[in-house]
């Protein structure tokens, strides 16, 4: 009740009401929304990368050639580049697949002019579907974009890592008699992640810094929240009238950057011990 007429209040109960509105609970939730990306784009970017590493690797010179030019064309796009064309690409791709299936009898170019026309129920999602709908689907958009990117990088590390693997172990595993995919899954995968996972590390870095993109995208993450409520000229704040506070907000998400990569730093490299416990270092003492 004490936050129904701002004008009334000051100090600390005007604060506690401004941080507490709608508005401020998206922006917190926003947070979660950066944390469920990175928890669900990196695994599928290392399936991708995985993918992609084993791809390059083969035997069959058209499969390996796919695996070498996804890689090469992918981390030769700037990614701002390869985001703002691969959501749009793809979100007219399938409008276009469903369009021709369910639309059989359209007479009308899909392309007039700079617009893009479908049927309505060919429409990615429906009209008429509610907005969260719309919201799942911008973000599936953005977390399949981030995987593709990061999955060409590391499908470059892991067949790296691949190729780093002493020849000796694997020519042995094949002496004593294993096949291929024996080798492939008893020695390879197995070794590869200790020469892995310093390249993987970079990337996990590098991903957590891109997480700005999505306000590219057009999801509303906590860049898109913090210029909104930080500004000064936004009609929806007028309870609450302040002046520039955008530094405050930035502040705020360079502190839950800086926070996010020292977790994650340390538990890297607890994992990096641990793959290499027992292991010689390049000074000759083992771990």
């Amino acid at each position: 009740m004490t936050c129904t007429d701002p004008a009334t209040l000051d100090g600390l109960a005007w604060l506690g009401c401004y941080l507490t509105t709608g508005k401020h609970l998206s922006f917190y939730a926003s947070f979660g929304t950066v944390l469920l990306l990175l928890a669900i784009t990196a695994p599928t970017a290392l399936l991708f990368g995985f993918g992609g590493a084993m791809a390059a690797r083969a035997r069959l010179a058209p499969v390996r050639f796919l695996g070498k030019t996804y890689i090469a064309i992918v981390r030769g796009v700037p990614d701002i580049a390869f985001f703002l064309f691969f959501v749009i690409a793809l979100d007219q791709g399938l409008e276009y697949l469903r369009h021709h299936v369910l639309c059989p009898d359209w007479d009308q170019p899909v392309r007039q002019g700079s617009d893009f026309v479908v049927c309505d129920i060919a429409k990615l999602p429906l009209g008429s579907a509610p907005q969260w709908q719309h919201e799942i689907y911008g973000y599936s958009l953005a977390i399949v974009t981030f995987a593709i990117v990061f999955g060409a990088f590391a499908a470059n590390v892991l067949y790296g890592a691949m190729m780093a693997v002493p020849r000796a172990q694997l020519e042995t595993a094949e002496a004593y008699g294993l096949t291929r995919a024996q080798i492939f899954r008893r020695i390879l995968v197995p070794q590869m992640w200790v020469y892995a996972v310093p390249g993987l590390s970079n990337l996990w870095m590098v991903l957590v810094k891109a997480t700005p993109l999505l306000f590219l995208l057009g999801v509303e993450d906590i860049v898109y929240w913090a210029r909104e409520l930080g500004g000064t000229k936004n009609p929806s704040f007028t309870d609450y009238p302040h002046g520039d506070w955008r530094i405050w907000y930035f502040l705020a998400l360079l502190v839950f950057y800086l926070l996010l990569t020292r977790v994650s730093e340390a538990l890297l490299e607890r994992l990096m011990k641990r793959l290499t416990f027992g292991q010689a270092t390049t000074g000759g003492a083992a771990r």
